[in-house]
């Protein structure tokens, strides 16, 4: 496989996943002074789409970020020490479930029944378990997350459901479409992928999900659409988004591109990067599956687009890489769901 091409832009976080504070300080003192001038010498110029990359921040911020961050773009995929839950064989076994991506102080019903009772078997939780997420839960699932050594924030979303055996079965929110014929295009001419759709043949638009032309991103479902201002489906297709779920639910607005990013560790192209989404440790956005820098081969297959496989970007087939790229430019809507 040929050389990626363009001049790469850093992009500090655009795989971004939490770590605890605990673990964060230890791993930023542990590695800065390594880093330091790795990164550094990882800015080059931006392109002239990229004016809000990680390059324009001050040195000390850019060091700072990438020294706490898990190498969640390197060769394995996974920092060793966060749990590796992006293919377990998720709850399958009519247990219950949080029934939702999160829960947090506020939730109420079933899915926090469900979370209390986990907790109490466990032993984190011995208040009364009435499907209200108070300051009790909170306190007992940030005590869980503590000992799991999971990102400690008093929200159970899908890594602290996972190790508490809650979390749904992902495949049964995920529609797949049959792959389309050879050569088959949607209507701007775009080539489909082999997990895309168009038209009628395209699953329903997830509700609220806003109006006029803009991107819509299920996270639960892993499915994007790109629709157009008299409201016609153009393409929808399969992504892997985050496993932390850390992608914000809202309306977005892309505000930078790069035809070429690295993830923050330097190990990974991300080709067609649009960023949609600011965080604290640093840019979320749709890209093409990257590739390892050190041999340019793929970190997944498009077989695994659906499962969530990132630390925060969504993945795409290059086909529907290609299409975004023209789709949205800088001040396109992106609605996440």
């Amino acid at each position: 496989m040929p050389g990626p091409g363009p001049t790469p832009t850093m992009s500090a976080a655009s795989e971004p996943a939490p770590t605890s504070s605990r673990r964060a300080f230890g791993l930023g003192i542990a590695v800065v002074g390594v880093l330091g001038a790795a990164v550094v010498g990882a800015i080059v110029t931006a392109d002239a789409t990229s004016s809000a990359s990680m390059a324009e921040q001050p040195v000390e911020s850019v060091v700072v970020q990438a020294a706490v961050l898990p190498d969640l773009e390197g060769d394995l995929g996974q920092n060793a020490l966060e749990p590796d839950t992006a293919n377990e064989d998720l709850r399958v076994d009519g247990g219950c479930t949080i029934e939702a991506l999160s829960v947090r102080i506020g939730s109420s019903g079933d899915g926090v029944v469900c979370l209390q009772t986990a907790l109490t078997d466990h032993g984190f939780y011995d208040d009364a378990i009435d499907g209200t997420f108070d300051d009790s839960v909170a306190r007992a699932v940030m005590a869980y997350q503590e000992a799991e050594h999971l990102y400690v924030d008093g929200i159970v979303g899908r890594e602290s459901a996972i190790e508490l055996d809650i979390w749904p079965d992902e495949e049964s929110l995920v529609t797949r479409t049959p792959p389309p014929a050879p050569g088959a295009t949607d209507s701007l001419g775009f080539a489909l992928s082999e997990v895309a759709t168009t038209g009628d043949d395209a699953p329903p638009l997830p509700e609220n999900s806003g109006s006029g032309r803009r991107v819509v991103y299920d996270r639960a479902g892993q499915r994007v659409w790109a629709v157009a201002n008299d409201g016609e489906i153009i393409r929808s297709w399969l992504v892997s988004g985050s496993k932390y779920s850390n992608e914000m639910p809202g309306t977005h607005t892309v505000y930078s591109r790069s035809e070429m990013s690295t993830a923050w560790n330097g190990q990974a192209w991300l080709p067609q990067m649009i960023r949609y989404q600011k965080t604290d440790i640093g840019n979320i956005g749709f890209h093409a599956i990257p590739l390892h820098v050190s041999d340019n081969s793929v970190y997944q297959t498009s077989d695994e687009l659906g499962h969530r496989l990132s630390g925060g970007c969504q993945r795409q087939a290059n086909e529907d890489a290609a299409f975004m790229w023209s789709f949205a430019p800088v001040g396109t809507t992106i609605v996440v769901t």
